[in-house]
């Protein structure tokens, strides 16, 4: 495969990254460290390998965890790159004793009905900071396809985005706390739930979208 050529999330399912999962289009994954300083050290190995490879990826350091985030943005998507520095970086968890949480991984979107969509992107470009880069990787806000209606019908709706294994937890404690599913008919790639008032989220894999 060619260092250019992305990668499907089930091309990435059969590579055997047991620590990483394929969401909106990069590899992610969540390392408990236990504390600031493994954390760090770990950090600091990430960077040693991720100069060797000349690939660098997202790395976010807290207390007691830190998540790292693999894409290409050269080709648009997770590549060969990527799996190569992911196992790099299992490899440096596991010499270093820190284990990954895979349940811990949840992404968001936010997804706008609208009739027409040429009407209103502008407005949000420019609001979120699109246009400049300051909010292209803060705010995941798409557009979707609507019929024509008038207000006060809900247009915002939540997406959040999880591992295929997490899912149905994520279903369950949803309607133990009061929603209902509206529907399920395109699950795993998502499922319609609502809370008590109507207003509707999604919970999506990636799973079932190829």
């Amino acid at each position: 495969m060619s260092a250019q050529q992305t990668m499907t999330f089930t091309e990435t399912e059969g590579a055997g990254l047991t620590d990483w999962r394929w969401l909106l289009g990069s590899l992610h994954a969540h390392f408990s460290s236990g504390d600031f300083a493994t954390g760090l050290a770990f950090v600091n190995r990430i960077g040693e390998l991720a100069e060797q490879a000349n690939h660098h990826p997202d790395v976010d350091l807290r207390y007691p965890f830190v998540r790292v985030t693999l894409m290409s943005h050269d080709a648009g998507g997770v590549t060969s790159r990527d799996v190569d520095l992911a196992r790099g970086i299992s490899d440096v968890a596991a010499e270093l004793g820190i284990a990954a949480d895979p349940a811990q991984l949840v992404l968001m979107e936010i997804g706008l009905d609208t009739a027409d969509e040429s009407a209103i992107e502008p407005f949000w470009r420019a609001v979120i900071g699109l246009d400049d880069g300051s909010g292209a990787e803060l705010t995941p806000l798409w557009f979707q396809q609507t019929d024509p209606h008038d207000e006060p019908r809900q247009r915002f709706h939540l997406d959040i985005v999880v591992p295929p294994e997490e899912a149905q937890r994520r279903i369950d404690a949803a309607l133990a706390a009061g929603g209902t599913l509206v529907s399920d008919d395109r699950a795993p790639a998502f499922t319609v739930l609502a809370d008590a008032d109507g207003n509707k989220a999604c919970i999506c894999t990636p799973a079932g979208r190829d």
